[in-house]
C-alpha cells in the first residue's frame, strides 16, 4: 500500500464528511415527511467494502453500527450477486434494523467494476402496513403484528427498479404515495453519496482511497484508546425503569473501564416483555454507541476504529437482547432510549471522575420520548398519518460548567428538532392552544438541566369531527433524565385527555394509558415532556440564579424551597437568612466556592469534592460510607400525578459537610448503584 501524505489524507477525510453531509441534505429535501425533514429522524453514513463503518453521519446515531451490520448481512446473503447499480432494502429487526418502520436502503459503490465502499441511509417511513398506522403498535404481541419485514432484498438490480418488488411493498402499506416518496428520497440520497464517492476515488485512485480509509480508522482507534487510557480505571452502574400496562421494566448496566478498553454489561435487565418495548442485540449495540460518539469522540471521526475498544454483554432473552418473535415496534422510544440513557450516565460518571476530562461530562438529556402518532382524514380530505414532533425538541442535560439548554434536543441525535406549529397544523386537522417551556421540568442542580415543554391541541377543520392518535413510550411512572454528581433528575412526562376545553389543562383531565385513542370536537389533548438532569448539589446554586429561574417561569416557588433550599419573602425575592437556615438543615459547611462535583479521586481514596473529606479507600464502594436521604419522587415539584408512588430518590452526601455527591432513582429494596473509582496507574505507583 502506498504511503499517504498528510495533505491528501486531510483532503480525502474532509471530502468524505462533505459527501455524507450532501447526502443528508438530499434526503431531507426529497422527503415529504415531517418526521424526516423536520424532526430529523434519519441517518446517512459511508461504509468500507467489507461493511465496516467508514464515516458516520448525523441523525439518530443508534443506526451507525446497525447499518454496518445491515451492510455485512447483505454481503453474506447476496455473495456473488452484488453488482454496480444495485440497491438493497433491509428492515428486519432480528437482522440489523431497530424496528420494522426504520428501513435501510444500502447501495454498493463500484469503481471500474471493483467494490470500494457502501452507502447506507434510513428514515422512519410513513407506514409499514402494521396493525396500527405509523408503525408503533401498542397491541403487538409478536413481530408478525408489526408490518412488512425483510432480512434483505434487491430493490434495484444493476440500475433497473424491480417493479414487482416495488409494487408489492406499496401494496402492503397505507398511504403508498407517501411511502414511495420516502423510498425515493433514500434512493436519491444513495445516488448522491455514490456519485460523489466515485468522483473522489476517480481523482485519487483506489489504492490511495483505500489507504486513507485504513489510516482514518486506525487514527480513530488510536485517539480513542489514548483518551480512555487517560481516564481512571473503575466500575460504574446506572439503572432505568419504565412502565407499560402495569409492567415495570428495568434496564441495568455496568461500565467497566480497564486500561484502554470499555465493557458495557447489561446483566440484571428485565426479561423480554410481551409488550413491544424490547430491542434486539444490534439495537442495544447501537444504543450504547449513540451517546458514546458525542461524549467520548466529539473530535474523533466516527468509524470502525471507535467501535474496536468497546465490548458489550447483553443476556439473551432480556429486554435488551430479545429473541424472535418478541415484538419490538416501540423499541426506539423504549428499551433503546433507556440504553442511550444508562450509557450516557455511565460515560459521564467516568468522565467526571477525571479532573482533566470532567468538562466533557453531561447530566442526562431528554430521557423519555413521547410518541403521539395521529391518523385519519385531514382537512383536505386525504388520509394522513403524522407524528407530533415536539419530542424531538428535547432538553439538554446540565453540563459541568453551565446549565443545560432549554429545548436543547437530545444527545443521541445532534440535529433533532421539532416542526413549526404551522407545519403541523397544515398537515393535520388540529390547532395548537399553546406550546411553551414547562415549569419545574428542568432537573435541579448547581447547574440546572434544560427545560422541557408542554403543549395542548384541539381538533380543527376535521372532516370526520376529530382524529385518532396513538400513545406509546415509557409511561409516566419514572423519571428518565438522570442527574449527575448530586444533581437531580428532570421532570416526568404526562399525557392528559380533556373531554372539554376548560380548567387547567396541565393538571385536570384523564391520564392517558398506553394505546389508541380518539380526539373529538370539543376535546383537548395535553402533553408535557421531561427536562434534562441537573449537575451538582442544588443547595449550592446561588439564590439569585434560582430567583431568575422563578421570574422566568422555569422554577416554581415550591420547587425553589424543596429542591434548591431557597426561601422567598412576601415580595417574591429570596430571604437570604431563611435560605441559609433551611440549607443548614443539611449542609454543615460553606455554601459558596464549590458545587459538589461528585467523588474526587486521589491515591489514598475517594473524597468529597466540596470539602475534601476522605469517604472511602481507593477502589472501594463509597456509598455505604456516605450520608443517605430518601424521599418519594411523587412528593417533588414537577413530578406528574401519575408517578409511581413506590419510586424513591436516594441522595448520597458527604458525611462531613452534607454536600450531595450522587442521586439515584430506585424502587424500595433495590441495591445501591455501586460506583468504584480507582486511582490511575501513575497514582497507584506513587502510592
Amino acid at each position: 500500500m502506498q504511503a499517504i501524505d498528510p495533505i491528501t489524507f486531510s483532503i480525502v477525510r474532509h471530502r468524505l464528511f462533505r459527501i455524507v453531509e450532501e447526502a443528508v441534505i438530499t434526503l431531507k429535501q426529497v422527503s415529504g415527511s415531517a418526521i424526516t425533514n423536520e424532526g430529523h429522524d434519519l441517518m446517512v453514513s459511508l461504509y468500507r467494502a467489507d461493511g465496516s463503518l467508514l464515516m458516520g453521519g448525523v441523525g439518530f446515531l443508534h443506526h451507525l453500527t446497525s447499518a454496518s451490520e445491515a451492510c455485512k448481512s447483505i454481503i453474506r446473503r447476496f455473495e456473488g450477486d452484488i453488482h454496480p447499480g444495485d440497491l438493497f432494502l433491509l428492515n428486519d429487526p432480528y437482522t440489523a434494523a431497530l424496528h420494522t418502520s426504520d428501513i435501510y436502503l444500502i447501495a454498493p459503490i463500484h469503481f471500474e467494476g471493483e467494490l470500494v465502499a457502501w452507502s447506507a441511509c434510513f428514515i422512519h417511513v410513513f407506514d409499514i402496513g402494521a396493525m396500527t398506522p405509523g408503525g408503533f403498535i401498542p397491541d403487538a404481541r409478536d413481530v408478525f403484528n408489526e408490518g412488512f419485514s425483510s432480512p434483505g432484498l434487491k430493490l434495484i438490480d444493476r440500475g433497473r427498479l424491480r417493479q414487482d418488488i416495488w409494487d408489492t411493498i406499496l401494496n402492503m402499506v397505507r398511504g403508498p404515495e407517501m411511502v414511495a416518496l420516502d423510498l425515493r428520497s433514500m434512493i436519491a440520497c444513495n445516488n448522491v453519496a455514490g456519485d460523489r464517492t466515485l468522483a473522489l476515488v476517480g481523482k485519487y485512485g483506489v489504492e490511495a482511497f483505500d489507504g486513507v480509509c485504513s489510516a482514518l480508522i486506525e487514527q480513530s482507534e488510536t485517539k480513542l484508546r489514548r483518551r480512555i487510557a487517560a481516564l481512571p480505571d473503575g466500575r460504574w452502574q446506572a439503572r432505568q425503569y419504565f412502565d407499560v400496562e402495569g409492567e415495570t421494566i428495568q434496564i441495568m448496566a455496568t461500565l467497566t473501564k480497564e486500561g484502554d478498553a470499555l465493557t458495557f454489561d447489561f446483566t440484571g435487565s428485565s426479561p423480554q416483555s410481551i409488550h413491544p418495548v424490547n430491542c434486539t442485540r444490534w439495537a442495544t449495540w447501537g444504543g450504547l454507541f449513540a451517546p458514546l460518539f458525542p461524549l467520548l469522540c466529539h473530535d474523533i471521526t466516527w468509524n470502525e476504529g471507535v467501535i474496536r475498544p468497546v465490548t458489550m454483554i447483553a443476556p439473551p432473552g432480556s429486554v435488551v437482547n430479545c429473541e424472535r418473535p418478541a415484538p419490538v415496534s416501540v423499541a426506539t422510544v423504549a428499551a433503546i432510549q433507556s440504553v442511550n440513557n444508562v450509557a450516557g450516565t455511565l460515560l459521564s460518571k467516568m468522565l467526571v471522575s477525571s479532573p482533566d476530562a470532567r468538562g466533557e461530562a453531561s447530566a442526562g438529556w431528554h430521557g423519555n420520548h413521547f410518541v403521539i402518532f395521529t391518523f385519519g382524514v385531514n382537512q383536505r380530505g386525504a388520509y394522513s398519518i403524522g407524528v407530533l414532533t415536539e419530542s424531538f425538541a428535547g432538553a439538554g442535560g446540565a453540563r459541568t460548567f453551565a446549565d443545560g439548554i432549554d429545548f436543547g434536543g437530545e444527545l443521541p441525535n445532534p440535529i433533532s428538532r421539532m416542526a413549526n406549529v404551522e407545519t403541523t397544523e397544515a398537515e393535520l386537522p388540529v390547532r395548537y392552544l399553546y406550546r411553551r417551556r414547562r415549569v419545574d421540568s428542568a432537573g435541579p442542580g448547581f447547574y440546572r438541566g434544560g427545560a422541557g415543554g408542554e403543549f395542548a391541541i384541539v381538533p380543527h377543520d376535521a372532516p370526520t369531527g376529530g382524529i385518532d392518535y396513538v400513545v406509546v413510550g415509557k409511561g409516566t411512572g419514572f423519571p428518565q433524565s438522570d442527574g449527575l454528581a448530586g444533581g437531580m433528575q428532570g421532570g416526568t412526562n404526562a399525557y392528559l385527555h380533556h373531554h372539554r376545553v376548560s380548567g387547567d389543562l396541565a393538571s385536570d383531565g384523564t391520564p392517558l394509558p398506553w394505546g389508541t385513542h380518539m380526539l373529538r370536537a370539543g376535546e383537548a389533548l395535553y402533553v408535557r415532556w421531561n427536562g434534562g438532569g441537573g449537575f451538582g448539589d442544588p443547595y449550592l446554586r446561588a439564590p439569585e440564579l434560582v430567583a431568575a429561574d422563578v421570574a422566568s417561569g422555569l422554577v416554581s416557588l415550591e420547587a425553589a424551597r424543596t429542591c434548591y433550599g431557597v426561601v422567598f419573602g412576601p415580595d417574591e425575592t429570596p430571604d437570604l437568612d431563611a435560605t441559609m437556615a433551611l440549607r443548614a438543615d443539611r449542609l454543615s459547611g460553606p455554601t459558596a466556592g464549590g458545587h459538589g462535583s461528585g467523588i474526587a479521586l486521589s491515591a489514598d481514596g475517594a473524597h468529597c469534592s466540596h470539602c475534601a473529606t476522605r469517604i472511602a479507600p481507593a477502589g472501594a464502594p463509597w456509598k455505604s460510607q456516605a450520608r443517605l436521604w430518601t424521599r418519594p419522587v411523587a412528593s417533588l415539584s414537577g413530578a406528574a400525578a401519575s408517578v409511581d408512588a413506590r419510586v424513591e430518590m436516594r441522595q448520597f452526601g458527604c458525611p462531613a459537610c452534607g454536600t450531595l455527591l450522587d442521586a439515584e432513582i430506585a424502587l424500595p429494596g433495590d441495591a445501591y448503584l455501586d460506583d468504584i473509582v480507582k486511582p490511575s496507574g501513575a497514582a497507584r505507583a506513587a502510592a
